[in-house]
């Protein structure tokens, strides 16, 4: 089934840090400055206050939307600091992946080395199965105080149910073109949530330091 146009999802272009966030101390470990320059425009429409229904008729099925304003995370935001995040699992494995369709390769470590050692830009011109980082693979019952401070968005599609994939990537990494079922991402230093639909192919790239979550609906 042919799907069109395209979607490059810029992680950290999504959703800015607002007045006073500071980006929860990530962009300590990652840089100040973006490792890729950012598209001025996004064709991407952007809605707020949308209903359920409208998001029925209007996006579930046929294109990606930015939603705004849809959900509070503001204390799941404080405690997805870097600070915070540290002294809470610094001392979780986690498993990092390469960012190609299969994920051959997976690196199991320690949270706080891979925030320390490995949470850096990475080269925009390097390969997807070079890159390691942590996206998804999460430990369900390690993070389980974590995640039930998230509030996911509250639009669902009959007969699917939501999974949570949660990382963090250093700028400059990123997911190639692919595609996959429907659902949301969020990051979590921002205050926009982007739907795709189903099988929609889209690739991701974070130009700065990024916290996000997504709600896969299966």
């Amino acid at each position: 089934m042919a799907r069109a146009p395209l979607l490059l999802l810029l992680l950290a272009a999504l959703a800015r840090p607002g007045p006073g966030e500071a980006g929860g101390g990530w962009r300590q470990s990652g840089g100040t400055a973006a490792a890729v320059a950012e598209e001025e425009r996004c064709t991407v429409e952007r809605r707020a206050g949308l209903t359920h229904a409208e998001f029925l008729q209007h996006y579930a099925f046929h294109r990606p939307v930015i939603l705004q304003g849809l959900t509070d995370n503001s204390k799941f935001r404080t405690l997805c600091s870097r600070e915070r995040l540290l002294a809470s699992f610094g001392n979780n494995l986690v498993r990092l992946s390469t960012a190609n369709t299969y994920s051959y390769q997976k690196v199991d470590l320690p949270f706080q080395k891979y925030v320390e050692q490995l949470l850096h830009p990475q080269d925009p011109s390097s390969l997807g199965n070079d890159t390691l980082y942590f996206f998804g693979d999460n430990n369900f019952t390690e993070w389980a105080s974590l995640f039930r401070h998230y509030s996911p968005p509250p639009f669902r599609l009959l007969g699917t149910t939501p999974a949570y994939s949660f990382g963090i990537a250093g700028a400059g990494s990123g997911v190639p073109f692919h595609w996959h079922g429907p659902g949301f991402s969020e990051v979590v230093y921002g205050r926009k949530v982007l739907y795709f639909p189903d099988r929609w192919w889209h690739a991701t790239l974070n130009l700065e330091t990024s916290v996000f979550i997504s709600t896969f609906l299966g």
